[in-house]
């Protein structure tokens, strides 16, 4: 989809989503009133505003397809053909930040839109998504929603079929415990019961292999209402 459909593509999910799910035309208003008075010419060089859009898109799609299923055993079953970590997104992440206050919202939008933000970890996390993707009876979603708003860089599981909410960050961070509160507060308030923090050196040439591994032993064997920080 280029940026010069977006907008169209964003009223259209609107008027579909009105009378099916009343709180992603909400949300979908939002964000249509945020782009409306930018260019398509610019709104492709802000590349991270367009992989958000296409991203909601993409998922709003999805959602809608599900919630127009006419019962809810059949909303089940759409479900349970999706990934543990598509699950976890589709069936309780997103719906819940369609339907709750999202404070970090137009924080988010505002930096987005003025080119501020800039994924300093973006490399290790495509390589982390890249090996995991890799392994038997894994699966993992990255979402911006859910790294903006809810400090989560993946959702992860493994054999048991648990999602798990990681955030990533550097060893040499000198606020790396205020963020591991903030993280843990961050995911409480939405709602995630565990999740995983890791800290990563990237002097250590395996630190990527550890990473992986760490996350996935942790999304079998993690107890419930534990927010682990890594080392």
């Amino acid at each position: 989809m280029q940026a010069q459909d977006i907008q169209d593509k964003l009223k259209y999910l609107i008027s579909e989503a009105t009378p099916i799910e009343p709180t992603l035309a909400i949300r979908l208003g939002e964000v249509d009133r945020w782009v409306k008075d930018v260019k398509p010419g610019a709104l492709t060089n802000k590349k991270f505003v367009l992989a958000f859009l296409l991203q909601l898109v993409s998922d709003s799609e999805v959602w809608l397809t599900v919630k127009s299923l006419p019962s809810e055993a059949s909303q089940q079953a759409a479900f349970e053909l999706m990934t543990p970590a598509e699950r976890y997104w589709y069936g309780y992440l997103f719906p819940k930040w369609l339907s709750e206050t999202d404070r970090k919202f137009y924080i988010w939008k505002k930096k987005l839109m003025a080119g501020k933000f800039n994924p300093g970890d973006e490399r290790i996390l495509r390589s982390i998504a890249a090996q995991i993707r890799q392994r038997a009876d894994t699966s993992l979603i990255q979402r911006y929603i859910a790294d903006f708003s809810m400090a989560t860089d993946s959702i992860v599981s493994n054999r048991q079929q648990q999602p798990l909410c990681i955030q990533v960050t550097t060893m040499n961070d000198e606020f790396s415990e205020q963020k591991y509160q903030q993280w843990q507060q961050t995911l409480q308030t939405w709602g995630i019961d565990r999740g995983l923090f890791l800290s990563y050196d990237g002097r250590d040439t395996n630190f990527i292999n550890q990473l992986v591994n760490i996350a996935l032993y942790n999304s079998d064997n993690l107890p419930a209402g534990r927010y682990l920080k890594f080392p």
